[in-house]
């Protein structure tokens, strides 16, 4: 007689990883993107986009450790770039907190569009010319300047390159009606930023160029002073953005330009700092 045969229950298939993991993250709480995370413990923390004329880059960086030491909870995110760029950028919405231009006339030029809160002036600066370091144009002094063959500037709408036109424009009627010609005679580059500008003397592909005096401290560059009858001073200006997703944040990182650990850091890289309010 034949044995009957066990009917047993079919096998359930085992779970594909991907549908644990869809089940795992259907039982979190749902989190908005912006939404900062705790982990192991640590303080969650607040993105700060500071948008920033590239001048101040190694400035930035220093007053960002000390910004980030007194608002732990804070985490600072720079865009470098050539202010006329930057303002650029975020009339076309970009998702900002902090402008800190080289110019304020690009700041004021937001302000009038309703897109910068009120404005604070943390920093000056001046002009230099800077010259390779085998300083092959032999430019002793800022009169030697139209020995150069080539020349850099930024551009006429880069702050640094606006500012350094005004320099040649009061040299010429300081030192010589035709100086400023003679100069803009070499010109050979206009750079869209101050960096790209030391970067052309840095490479040997420029025999001089006209930066701010805080540029100037490369050690790959020798500097040449302006005498003060041609000196022009750059104003740096900062305000928040209408609209910045992290208002409280970049409110305190304006206020914190102020503050005497970023003023040292300023002068540190050639930069002056006004006197703090009384």
């Amino acid at each position: 007689m034949r044995a009957r045969r066990r009917r047993l229950a079919p096998r359930k298939p085992p779970e594909a990883p991907g549908s644990l993991v869809v089940l795992a993250l259907a039982a979190l709480p749902a989190m908005g993107p912006a939404c900062a995370v705790e982990r192991h413990g640590a303080p969650a923390t607040s993105r700060l986009a500071v948008f920033a004329a590239s001048s101040l880059t190694e400035a930035f960086r220093d007053i960002e450790a000390l910004f980030e030491a007194a608002h732990p909870s804070v985490d600072a995110v720079f865009s470098f770039a050539g202010s006329q760029t930057l303002r650029l950028q975020i009339e076309r919405g970009a998702r900002a907190d902090v402008f800190a231009s080289a110019d304020p006339r690009h700041t004021a030029r937001l302000a009038e569009a309703g897109l910068v809160g009120a404005r604070r002036v943390f920093a000056h600066n001046e002009l230099a010319v800077i010259v390779p370091l085998d300083n092959p144009a032999e430019i002793a002094s800022f009169r030697d300047l139209p020995r150069a063959r080539r020349l850099v500037l930024g551009s006429e709408g880069v702050p640094a390159g606006a500012y350094a036109r005004e320099v040649l424009a009061r040299a010429a009627q300081s030192i010589d009606p035709a100086f400023a010609d003679d100069v803009l005679e070499r010109l050979v580059s206009e750079e869209s930023s101050v960096r790209l500008v030391r970067a052309k003397v840095e490479m040997g592909e420029a025999d001089a160029a006209i930066v701010y005096r805080s540029d100037a401290a490369s050690g790959r560059v020798r500097r040449v002073p302006v005498p003060p009858e041609a000196s022009v001073r750059a104003e740096y200006v900062a305000a928040v953005v209408a609209g910045a997703p992290n208002p409280e944040a970049a409110g305190a990182w304006v206020e914190f330009l102020g503050s005497e650990g970023a003023r040292r850091a300023l002068v540190r890289h050639g930069f002056a700092a006004p006197p703090p309010p009384p």
